[in-house]
């Protein structure tokens, strides 16, 4: 609480702890077309009720309308939705391509911050597979393969080998499978409220 009895925004209570013992946090990133949005939706419908999906994409594209640029406001966002989710009680799904060079540092805090377990992964997705894959999907009609050439970055993985690589021959459900198996989130879920 502050001086006038407001509660602090979560995790920025001055000592920058955010979720409990109990909260899972997972970070899904890798190039676009990779599965990331997926592969979160997938672990949500298998768990139930009790995770929170914080996509970066729909904070920076649909919230914001921000293109990704570095220092931009949806950086803040992604970890402000994520410790708020964290705070209440939910299991967090972060996902999006969250290049290193800009988010690295953000996940890094995140993850160092979070009370609770943290595992990261990231989908290592060869440019091929990703325009096979996002042929398939309805922004392929907005989103050509040339302009995910200029987005796409080889092997992007956070500093210190934090990240489960997780490589394009593992299928949807294998690898929410293994999300799952890897942070013990046991179907059916919970309702952190009623």
């Amino acid at each position: 609480m502050d001086d006038n009895g407001e509660r602090f925004p979560a995790g920025m209570d001055g000592t920058g702890a955010v979720g409990s013992a109990d909260t899972v946090l997972v970070v899904v990133r890798g190039p676009s077309g990779a599965g990331k949005s997926s592969t979160a939706a997938g672990i949500r419908a298998a768990y139930g009720r009790g995770v929170a999906v914080v996509g970066q994409d729909f904070l920076r594209r649909e919230v914001l309308r921000e293109r990704d640029v570095v220092g931009g406001a949806n950086i803040g966002l992604v970890g402000l939705v994520a410790r708020h989710a964290l705070e209440h009680g939910f299991h967090v799904v972060v996902e999006g391509i969250l290049a290193a060079d800009r988010y690295g540092a953000m996940l890094a805090d995140l993850v160092a911050d979070h009370r609770g377990r943290s595992f990261l992964y990231y989908l290592d997705i060869g440019f091929d597979e990703t325009v096979r894959r996002h042929a398939t999907r309805p922004l392929a009609a907005e989103v050509t393969a040339e302009q995910m050439a200029g987005w796409y970055q080889a092997h992007d993985l956070l500093p210190g080998g934090l990240e489960h690589v997780i490589g394009e021959h593992s299928t949807l459900d294998d690898t929410v499978q293994r999300v799952l198996d890897d942070t013990r989130l046991v179907p059916p879920g919970w309702t952190p409220r009623p």
